[in-house]
């Protein structure tokens, strides 16, 4: 009877409540699995299009459709083998109070870190980065910043609570060091003679060969501690429509796995994916595109570490 409840790898629509139908745990910290899921059901800062509260869900949903395959192309080993997932749900917080949603993110990350947990946010407008940052910084000290996104979030003019500030306020506060942060899909304007960070603009990116982009990441953020924060509006409306502020020129899909397929040596300490708003999407193309791109950042991650010694 059992088997009834729990043999359901292979449906789509059967208690598929978590990300890649892992496990879920809302008290995770002395349990054995090393990779956290954490949903940010937050888009209190967004300046455009609202509708990223509800990214988390959309993208757990869409995750489902790539639970089947044991091994995801074109990788030789199972994430299973190095990576146990654990989703504990979304960060709970007082809705409308920015403050609050602030510190109980920041706490909560604090705290999954400190547990050695490598945590995974699924937003969410990208203003969760901040605090989450400011909970990695704790541990690791200050990092390199691997930024996939159209818009360089670099804003000094802003609300204290502001997508458009975070990497303002980041280096400011010794979270991340621009020498060591590059932005990847930038597309909109910004002064590149004063810009803080290493840019590989939309344009360029597009002209690019995978190898060269990721050469020029490998180059930016050495062997640092590595937080990754990917804004799916780094690719094209054409991929990912659901998202606050569409720009278009941006990266294909195709692409931007590429890419990521070959950063498996960085250091990666930390992941979010943001701005995912399922109300603007179109067949829930933008979450299958989170939800793979959040896949293909796990096994990355997988790709340095040794086979877990007991199963979990």
């Amino acid at each position: 009877m059992n088997d009834l409840f729990t043999k359901n790898d292979y449906s789509l629509y059967s208690n598929g409540m978590t990300f890649m139908r892992s496990p879920y745990n809302a008290d995770p910290i002395d349990t054995p699995e090393n990779v956290v899921i954490l949903g940010v059901p937050s888009d209190l800062a967004t300046s455009g299009r609202p509708g990223a509260r509800l990214g988390p869900e959309a993208i757990r949903k869409a995750s489902l459709n790539l639970v089947w395959e044991e091994k995801k192309f074109p990788w030789d080993f199972s994430l299973r083998e190095r990576a146990a997932l654990l989703d504990i749900g979304d960060v709970v917080f007082d809705y409308g109070d920015a403050e609050d949603f602030t510190y109980r993110l920041e706490d909560g990350v604090s705290d999954l870190v400190k547990a050695n947990k490598f945590v995974v946010a699924l937003g969410g407008d990208h203003y969760m980065t901040l605090p989450i940052l400011r909970a990695c910084t704790k541990h690791f000290g200050e990092m390199a910043l691997i930024h996939f996104g159209a818009h360089t979030n670099n804003r000094v003019a802003g609300s204290t609570y502001d997508h458009r500030t975070i990497f303002h306020h980041a280096p400011q506060e010794g979270l991340i060091s621009p020498k060591h942060t590059i932005q990847v899909g930038i597309r909109t304007a910004f002064k590149a003679e004063t810009h803080p960070f290493n840019v590989i603009n939309a344009m360029e990116a597009n002209e690019l060969s995978t190898e060269e982009i990721a050469a020029q990441i490998h180059a930016v953020v050495g062997d640092k501690p590595t937080y990754v924060t990917f804004d799916i509006g780094c690719l094209d409306p054409a991929y990912a429509p659901g998202t606050g502020a569409p720009a278009i020129g941006g990266l294909t899909t195709d692409k931007v796995l590429k890419v990521i397929r070959e950063l498996r040596n960085i250091n990666i300490v930390g992941l979010d994916i943001t701005e995912v708003s399922p109300p603007y999407d179109t067949s829930e193309i933008t979450s299958l595109a989170a939800a793979t791109i959040g896949l293909e950042w796990l096994y990355c991650w997988a790709s340095s570490r040794p086979p877990l010694t007991s199963a979990i």
